[in-house]
């Protein structure tokens, strides 16, 4: 244990997810060397992070703006919305470049263990959005069009235990929407992979999820 503002700022790093002790300690040691201007640079950083982040007002994406880039994209398709977890799954989903919807970002998953339910994520916004309740992006002449018409909603949670949980949640609350097909991104086997190091959940959605050999 170190004394005074070293070891608070090793304990504050040691907080942040996947920074270990000794991770910790390494970065709290390299800012100890760093330059001041560094020093105010990342100050700075961490204080526009917390002030300069906006949420978009239709997916709830991070956002710089009222309307995230995607929302604001008229050539994505609007009758399509991959629900996820963090805003963090939309970049990896776009990096494939094969979906051209739109998003909902749930906030996180269900975890009843840890006091998160329904109303503590996105759930309310997503079931407006497919009712036609929610304001869309305003025309160009500041006029508010019609909210497109929901024909699917694809659920992209993790495939764990808490995803798999609010995926059937959000199944069971969204099958009565008229005309709505609620799927689930498909998971199974990596390409690569050793059947024997499969775990069983995976293996499980795996032969749910078979499809003919052609």
């Amino acid at each position: 244990m170190f004394e005074g503002p070293l070891q608070d700022v090793i304990d504050e790093f040691s907080r942040l997810p996947g920074v270990g002790p000794k991770s910790a300690q390494r970065i709290a040691f390299h800012l100890l060397q760093a330059e001041a201007t560094d020093i105010e640079r990342l100050a700075g950083a961490l204080t526009r992070l917390q002030q300069g982040v906006h949420f978009c007002r239709i997916c709830h994406n991070i956002s710089s703006e009222d309307v995230c880039r995607i929302c604001a994209d008229s050539s994505r398709d609007a009758t399509l919305i991959c629900v996820v977890e963090e805003s963090k799954d939309i970049q990896v989903i776009e990096r494939t470049g094969e979906y051209k919807g739109r998003y909902h970002v749930l906030g996180g998953s269900l975890d009843p263990l840890n006091g998160v339910g329904p109303k503590e994520l996105n759930v309310t916004a997503l079931v407006q959005r497919i009712g036609g309740r929610v304001d869309d992006v305003p025309d160009a002449d500041g006029t508010l069009p019609d909210a497109p018409e929901i024909v699917e909603v694809i659920i992209a949670t993790d495939p764990n235990t808490e995803g798999e949980a609010t995926a059937s949640y959000l199944g069971r609350l969204l099958k009565d929407f008229p005309g709505l097909t609620v799927s689930r991104l498909a998971s199974g086997i990596p390409m690569g992979g050793d059947l024997e190091f499969v775990d069983e959940l995976t293996l499980s959605r795996a032969f749910e999820g078979r499809t003919p050999v052609r």
